[in-house]
């Protein structure tokens, strides 16, 4: 009897063990399930960028052809801003430079407070006035406008917006020298524009909003 309980016991243990086996994950399938995984994560991440993406920045990607050369006519651009232009159906932000925004309040030597947004949009307004402009254009910023250097009948836009002091020169990509700082140190010794009085930079009125 003890010999046959052995025997039984030896059986039911290798049956127990034929089981555990049974469910153990197969050489490599935890790998492959979590290399499964990723490429699903990866999917709906697409997905969502795909279908879930602004109509808008898609339809002004479209429309921005990049890199390359835009141009317009007399009379055909629109001053968005003091940094921004409308050519045709393209926003193109001008580089190397910040403007106030429009509603941004900056003070006059007298003390007297003014819409500093608003002119420094009628000194680009004057410097476009109703010239050819053409803007090579250099990629596109985070809502999806083209970034580029304009210039109306061989005039750098920007840089004739700096140098009248309704606009500070800034370092492209976030570092490094601005390319339109020796304009900017010319109007801040002449006080011109916004060197005449007081005013937040651009981008710390910004933030403050």
């Amino acid at each position: 009897m003890a010999k046959t309980s052995g025997r039984g016991g030896r059986v039911r243990g290798w049956l127990r063990s034929r089981r555990v086996f049974a469910r153990r994950e197969p050489r490599g399938g935890g790998r492959r399930r979590w290399w499964l995984g990723g490429l699903l994560m990866l999917a709906l991440a697409g997905w969502f960028g795909l279908f879930h993406e602004d109509p808008t920045d898609v339809a002004e990607r479209r429309r921005n052809p990049l890199p390359g050369v835009l141009s317009a006519g007399p009379g055909e651009v629109r001053v968005v801003d003091g940094d921004t232009l409308r050519l045709g159906g393209v926003t193109v932000r001008l580089a190397g430079l910040d403007a106030p925004e429009r509603g941004q309040e900056c003070q006059r030597a007298d003390g007297a407070r003014f819409d500093c947004g608003e002119a420094a949009a009628r000194q680009l307004a004057t410097l476009v006035g109703r010239r050819a402009v053409t803007c090579d254009t250099q990629g596109r910023d985070r809502y999806g406008r083209a970034i580029a250097t304009c210039r109306a009948e061989g005039v750098d836009l920007a840089e004739a917006m700096v140098a009248s002091g309704w606009a500070v020169a800034v370092a492209e990509g976030g570092r490094g020298q601005a390319r339109y700082g020796l304009a900017e140190a010319q109007a801040r010794s002449g006080l011109w524009g916004l060197w005449e009085g007081r005013f937040q930079t651009p981008e710390s009125w910004r933030r403050g909003n």
